[in-house]
């Protein structure tokens, strides 16, 4: 069962909501969120500057986690990243001019969607939590007021991953990309503030494993898995190679 915190309008807000506010106001009832002014619960979105972002109410000076495709990490990938040489796009078998359908069944923040996009793929984001669809959906909607050709090769829906592949017909995309929530030792700053978050809010994947056999009834060509360095093979399946990088490794099954 997921824990949802409540839909929170900015603090001591007393107009009406605005049309963006209120268009988030109806998105979230319509995955099942609610919105409230109570603060008992220890997370919580909040719509700030007119974007929705992930508080923890115990931390009042801290940051909200936010997907922004228009700035911060995702911008700098896009700009200083390797392009098709990237581990990520050697995984999924990206090449220049080459562009593929690719379904990330485990989106996060969208930053490793947003690369595949950004190098000419066409990405189904696929994310079953209420709360970080709502964050992706909001990131989206702030990214095609600027880049609207990069946010129209986004295709987001609400469900759940493995029901979803498992429903679609065999080999109906190009490539899957599976990047399952892992616990986290290391006391880093990302850990503390947005996997802490999202790991207090969704928990590790414990149904994880289920995804793979979904993912390659789905994909035509590869499943690509986005594992740390030391985790076991997701469902215990060897992959037909792998790919790694300074903190992770990409685990390639190739699909026949």
């Amino acid at each position: 069962m997921l824990s949802l915190p409540p839909l929170l309008l900015s603090a001591g807000q007393a107009s009406a909501p605005s049309p963006v506010e209120q268009t988030l106001i109806e998105q979230a009832r319509s995955v099942g969120l609610s919105c409230t002014s109570s603060t008992d619960a220890e997370l919580a979105l909040q719509i700030c500057d007119g974007a929705l972002q992930l508080y923890d109410l115990n931390e009042p000076q801290g940051k909200g986690v936010i997907v922004d495709f228009l700035s911060g990490q995702s911008a700098y990938r896009r700009a200083k990243g390797g392009g098709s040489k990237e581990p990520i796009a050697r995984s999924l078998g990206i090449k220049t001019g080459q562009p593929l359908t690719i379904l990330d069944a485990t989106p996060g923040l969208g930053r490793d969607a947003f690369v595949l996009v950004a190098l000419g793929a066409s990405v189904t984001l696929v994310e079953r939590s209420p709360v970080a669809y709502m964050l992706l959906a909001d990131g989206l909607r702030r990214l095609a007021l600027s880049e609207p050709e990069l946010a129209a090769r986004f295709t987001l829906l609400h469900a759940n991953s493995t029901d979803y592949m498992q429903q679609q017909s065999a080999k109906s995309v190009d490539a899957v990309y599976l990047d399952p929530m892992f616990p986290h030792r290391k006391k880093s700053a990302l850990v503390k503030k947005e996997m802490r978050l999202f790991q207090a809010m969704l928990g590790t994947d414990e149904d994880a494993d289920l995804l793979l056999p979904a993912a390659l009834h789905v994909a035509a060509k590869r499943v690509a898995v986005k594992r740390p360095n030391n985790a076991p093979f997701l469902a215990g399946q060897k992959p037909s190679m792998a790919i790694t990088s300074k903190k992770h490794r990409f685990d390639v099954y190739i699909n026949n």
